[in-house]
């Protein structure tokens, strides 16, 4: 349980704001109590829901398994899709994914590759138990989501939601600047220890990194991207990253609620983590089904590619497996945006040799070739591989279900049938996923 401290509202830069948002007045900051390390005490039916998820992300880890080394690019780019439609940024999957190869594009596309890129960074660097993890780390990991801010923790008071531009009309103030440091200590210090059940410190360390809002911007997206840390440090997962997030993105009213929960006084704390380790539950049902049907999509496209040589009369029908074709078809799920340049230098081989290759997935129907207003070849595209991530995203929103019948509240459109190349089940499922 925290304590609310009374402020005082008198900006002294007041042009620009509004009559209501220049008015002075008193607000109350909330400052949550320290962590420390050990979990708290969970009534039976949370601590039976954490356990419940921490098995089923245990299963869809090993179902997944060496997959999840493709896959997790394909995943975070999920969820960084949902983190962005959460704070307003519209992107599409195939937007997302030139922008990252091309490094340009709409600033909403590029500010999600940053997230892409910090979620991977977090893992990478902090994931190791055998390291502790510092406040440092935690600056460090908002920076290059949002390089365009000074580095390092707020040094003024912020405030999240409400109708205007003032603490006296928001949703929810987070603790004074001056409680900051000494707040995020206590986080990375509670981030640091692996013991107990995983799901429950990481519902805990994403609402208290919620909580405190360290930072001017980026807190959402940094704090989403701490969530895989934690399960991996814990060992938790340890071949897939579980987008978790993403399904936050399909309510973000119960998501809101159950952080403010959090926040009461006394604590929902066992509504919170029994929230927590159901999305987590949904995520991983999602998590498997998007690479059951990548590996799907796989053979048809490998088989569509066959087809076509045969029906041209190419001889050999099949290359040889380590033709410059096969390769960039074994790529596509973790690269579903080419160029020329690019290909030949994750393969080692001519660019000539490349754009032969990439000419005839083309001319198979595999690649879609997208060109800028000029009718210049920009990329090549797996539209079908794209389709998959918009369509788990998408799943994620709902809670799991077949998104044919019931569109999201907020997110892209449903991809086109004929990219999809596979069909998820008409039959609805809530919780844990079938065969999970």
């Amino acid at each position: 349980m925290g304590e609310s401290v009374e402020r005082l509202w008198h900006p002294e830069e007041a042009s620009g704001l509004s009559r209501k948002d220049r008015a002075p007045g008193r607000y109350l900051a909330y400052v949550p109590d320290e962590l420390g390390g050990r979990l708290p005490s969970l009534g039976a039916e949370a601590q039976g829901a954490a356990e419940d998820a921490l098995a089923v992300l245990a299963r869809a880890d090993e179902r997944i398994g060496v997959r999840g080394r493709y896959l997790n690019h394909l995943l975070i780019r999920s969820e960084s899709i949902s983190s962005s439609w959460i704070e307003g940024n519209r992107v599409t999957p195939k937007r997302l994914a030139i922008a990252e190869l091309l490094h340009q594009g709409p600033r909403q596309a590029l500010d999600v590759v940053a997230n892409v890129r910090a979620t991977e960074a977090a893992i990478a660097e902090l994931a190791d138990h055998r390291r502790d993890i510092t406040a440092d780390d935690i600056v460090d990991l908002q920076h290059v989501i949002e390089p365009r801010l000074e580095r390092g923790l707020r040094q003024e008071q912020n405030w999240v939601g409400g109708p205007g531009w003032s603490p006296l009309r928001a949703a929810f103030v987070p603790p004074p600047e001056t409680e900051v440091p000494r707040l995020v200590a206590d986080l990375a210090r509670f981030v640091t220890e692996t013991g107990g059940n995983p799901v429950v410190r990481t519902a805990i360390a994403h609402a208290q990194f919620e909580t405190i809002h360290p930072f001017i911007d980026g807190n959402g997206r940094t704090g989403r991207a701490l969530i895989h840390t934690i399960l991996r440090r814990a060992d938790a997962l340890r071949n897939a990253l579980i987008p978790i997030s993403a399904v936050f993105a399909g309510d973000t009213d119960a998501y809101i609620a159950g952080l403010t929960g959090y926040r009461a006084d006394p604590p929902a704390l066992d509504e919170w983590v029994i929230g927590f380790a159901q999305a987590a539950e949904k995520a991983a049902g999602n998590a498997v089904r998007l690479a059951e049907d990548i590996a799907v999509l796989d053979r048809e496209v490998y088989d569509r590619f066959i087809a076509f040589r045969r029906d041209r009369g190419l001889n050999p029908a099949v290359p040889r497996r380590d033709a410059v074709v096969l390769r960039i078809l074994d790529t596509l799920a973790s690269d579903p945006v080419l160029t020329a340049e690019s290909v030949s230098t994750r393969l080692s081989v001519s660019p000539a040799a490349v754009h032969r290759a990439l000419t005839e997935l083309a001319e198979a129907g595999i690649l879609g070739r997208t060109k800028d207003q000029r009718g210049r070849l920009v990329c090549w595209t797996a539209d079908r591989h794209l389709a998959l991530v918009a369509l788990t995203e998408r799943s994620n929103r709902v809670g799991g279900e077949d998104t044919r019948g019931r569109k999201p509240r907020l997110g892209p459109a449903l991809p086109e049938v004929s990219q999809l190349g596979v069909r998820r089940s008409s039959s609805t499922t809530r919780g844990n996923s079938p065969g999970l």
